[in-house]
């Protein structure tokens, strides 16, 4: 599984996923990911430290 935000690779058993109420799933790496996309609504494409560009 991949991390939403930043496309890297989630080890099993850890990271979190979120639902929101749409119904739409989120799977994020870190609490650093999440915080990014969820509360500040940050673009990955613009952020330098993401190494995977989303297209």
């Amino acid at each position: 599984m991949k991390c939403s935000f930043c496309g890297e690779e989630i080890v099993k058993g850890t990271g979190k996923m979120v639902v929101r109420k749409d119904g739409k799933v989120f799977y994020f790496c870190s609490s650093k990911c999440e915080k990014n996309m969820l509360k500040l609504r940050r673009n990955p494409n613009k952020v330098k430290w993401v190494m995977k560009k989303k297209k």
